[in-house]
């Protein structure tokens, strides 16, 4: 048996004319949290409910836990716990009786389901509230309580799809430390997001564009490989005007807007920063400040979803 727990060989899912996921082809080691980013739309959610036996490929292969998903879907569902972008949840049944419902799906017992029981409320921080209707808890209790359930059977993979749209930041962080406990504790997960901040949590990555994955590896590995020029962070006045004065000169490779600032990637740092504030200061726009940053994962996909797009000159703005 190989080392990974998840192996895909062009995956392709195609809806009449339109190829949702385009021959994507990638692996997911045993216990590592794997990133799949990218836009809404981009492909990510078919792939999973392809990967979790809930859709089936028009062509191409994978095995999940060692089952191949066209010929074994039951097998790969055994396997396995998801948890949709809805979470999932029966709004109209208490805490418990949500506990017990999913249980009872993945196949417990009733005496099992009740052992387990404490082990969920204490990580989603729910004890004490366990007659309380799912429908009154706020997103970021729903959001713990969900993982709770996806987990009840202790699945060796576990699938989150967008598992922190529309949750604070508060609960986002403490969400990001239940994934790294589970990692922790040799548990595969496998987790879609278009927050690009969160991948840097993630021991892989791939990034996916119009049903195609166009960079991967860690988020480490991807800022080197695909940003090798430097980044320089402006903060000027008139940011817009700025960047559209920017954009035309041939020295800048590439220039964004991140917030109120301008990323902008040049050949040279030294000759980069001369050139800018000369530009800009002589069209009556002051450069407060100019840093070299290490670029992000943002900055990556910026990058990649431009190249891809073979549209050198569009800008992209955050």
């Amino acid at each position: 048996m190989t080392g990974n727990s998840i192996e895909v060989r062009d995956l392709t899912r195609v809806f009449g004319k339109f190829t949702a996921v385009d021959h994507v082809t990638f692996d997911v080691r045993r216990g590592e949290i794997f990133g799949f980013l990218g836009a809404n739309g981009a492909g990510k959610s078919t792939t999973i409910r392809m990967l979790c036996g809930l859709l089936g490929p028009t062509s191409g292969t994978a095995t999940v836990g060692g089952f191949d998903i066209g010929r074994e879907p039951d097998r790969v569902k055994e396997r396995i716990g998801y948890m949709s972008q809805k979470f999932s949840l029966y709004e109209d049944l208490t805490v418990d009786e949500n506990i017990s419902f999913f249980g009872g799906v993945y196949g417990l017992s009733r005496d099992r389901i009740r052992e387990k029981m404490p082990w969920v409320l204490e990580m989603a921080g729910l004890l004490g509230r366990e007659r309380s209707l799912t429908r009154e808890l706020s997103v970021g209790w729903k959001q713990r309580l969900a993982l709770g359930c996806a987990i009840l059977h202790e699945p060796e993979i576990v699938f989150l799809d967008e598992p922190t749209g529309g949750v604070d930041p508060v609960s986002r962080r403490n969400f990001w430390e239940l994934i790294n406990r589970l990692s922790g504790g040799g548990v595969t997960v496998f987790v879609t997001t278009h927050y690009l901040d969160e991948a840097e949590y993630c021991n892989d990555i791939r990034l996916i564009h119009a049903g195609r994955l166009v960079a991967g590896g860690s988020p480490r590995e991807m800022k080197r490989t695909y940003i090798r020029n430097p980044i320089l962070e402006v903060e000027c006045d008139r940011a817009v005007d700025a960047m559209e004065m920017l954009q035309k000169e041939g020295w800048v490779l590439e220039t964004s807007i991140f917030g109120t600032y301008l990323h902008v990637s040049v050949g040279d740092e030294a000759e980069g920063k001369a050139k800018i504030r000369s530009l800009l200061e002589a069209n009556g726009i002051a450069v407060r400040r100019m840093d070299r940053i290490v670029p992000s994962l943002e900055d990556v996909f910026i990058q990649r979803i431009e190249q891809e797009s073979g549209d050198g000159d569009s800008r992209g703005t955050k």
